[in-house]
């Protein structure tokens, strides 16, 4: 079924007014549902190959994520995630020093829950710290690990040992960091403990001179240096200000990042025209428009970095590439949408946008046209409301009794 946009809109304007529990309509109307979110993927994935095709020079790896410049200053960070076991997370901080009106924990980035003193978060489990040696004895060691979540060098004293033990174990390591806090000291001691790849989060500080020079110092003493923030028009308008500048502090790539939204970020942006990304990621259109348009520009000007598209598709393969390597069935992975339910106000605007229409339309069957729907939809409303509250009254007299 291939429903035309105009169908799509009166279907989801619809279905976002009407009250109650949705999940017997989203059951009985699976096919309507499903086209159209397929639809806005298809229109979106056709739009993306337009603006592809005016980036010159555009490179790949595998067709698992594009990107443009010298394959040598790759993220290997990346390399491993894509195509090792993926990425290793290792958690220690549980805070930040900033709050990013993009971060994936903004609204409960205060109610982090913390690791405990002398301990580590590895792969979702807690192991002292000198439980890590014998970690890498026992278990196949990992190709790459990332020193994720929040701000690292709000105690940054308490990496040292544990990098300089995956170091001795020859796994390649990359840390990520708003770079608005530290010193040179604490650059060159990470450096020292064979720390292999620093990200900046430059967009948390709107491309601060600080964190510009900050990045600069750590090419000193960290082989590989980047950025890495998700792309919003706020940063772009700041990176495009001072793009000589970050150009010139030597760092090797800027992985653009496609931002997408999850429970504690999508407040921060609702209206915003919004599309899905194979039934997984929510992110808004002008986060990839921005990543290919700095990749077009990197290829015209020669830009001396790696511009990477990480972007839902790369993700994507990331999920394929973790699952391959776990021993799963093969199709399996899991690339899912942030939330249990089709949240349909989310997008109203893209099907209100003339900018991207859907590629294939057709008329739909009438036993799916909304007229001849909407009264059987409020009673099937009606019935989940009469449910729950069923489901209460029962509560209620076991509470009694």
């Amino acid at each position: 079924m291939n429903i035309s946009k105009k169908d799509a809109l009166e279907w989801f304007e619809f279905l976002s007014t009407v009250p109650g529990n949705k999940e017997e309509v989203c059951e009985e109307y699976k096919d309507v549902i499903e086209s159209i979110l397929r639809q806005i993927d298809l229109s979106m994935r056709n739009h993306h190959k337009n603006l592809q095709s005016k980036v010159t020079k555009m490179d790949t790896l595998k067709g698992r994520t594009f990107f443009v410049g010298d394959k040598n200053k790759f993220p290997k960070g990346c390399v491993s995630c894509l195509f090792g076991d993926g990425l290793g997370g290792v958690r220690k901080t549980n805070k930040c020093n900033l709050k990013c009106k993009f971060c994936y924990y903004h609204d409960n980035i205060d109610n982090q829950e913390a690791v405990p003193d002398q301990m580590w978060e590895i792969g979702d489990t807690l192991y002292y710290e000198e439980d890590i040696d014998f970690l890498l004895d026992v278990q196949k060691k990992p190709s790459g690990i990332a020193y994720v979540y929040l701000e690292p060098f709000l105690e940054i004293e308490k990496y040292f040992t544990v990098i300089e033990k995956f170091k001795n174990a020859g796994v390649y390591q990359h840390m990520y960091t708003n770079g608005t806090l530290g010193t040179e000291e604490d650059l060159k001691r990470l450096g020292e403990a064979g720390l292999n790849e620093i990200r900046f989060n430059l967009g948390a500080s709107n491309c601060s001179d600080k964190v510009i020079e900050f990045m600069r110092l750590a090419k000193k003493y960290i082989p590989m240096v980047g950025i890495e923030t998700p792309m919003t028009p706020e940063f772009f308008k700041s990176f495009m200000e001072k793009k000589d500048l970050i150009l010139s502090t030597g760092l090797d790539f800027i992985n653009c990042a496609e931002l997408h939204f999850g429970e504690d970020n999508l407040n921060n942006y609702q209206g915003e025209v919004m599309y899905i990304s194979r039934r997984g990621y929510i992110s808004p259109v002008w986060s990839r428009e921005i990543t290919l348009e700095l990749m077009r520009m990197a290829s015209e000007e020669n830009w001396p970095i790696v511009v990477h598209d990480c972007s839902n598709h790369t993700k994507y393969s990331r999920e394929l590439n973790k699952n391959s390597k776990q021993n799963h069935q093969f199709g399996f992975h899991t690339y899912y949408s942030e939330f249990d339910r089709i949240l349909f106000h989310l997008f109203i605007p893209f099907l209100q946008d003339d900018r991207y229409p859907f590629v294939i339309e057709e008329e739909l069957p009438e036993k799916y046209k909304l007229e001849n729907c909407k009264e059987d939809i409020l009673e099937l409303c009606e019935e989940e409301e009469e449910e729950i509250y069923e489901g209460f009254y029962d509560y209620q007299e076991e509470e009694e009794i």
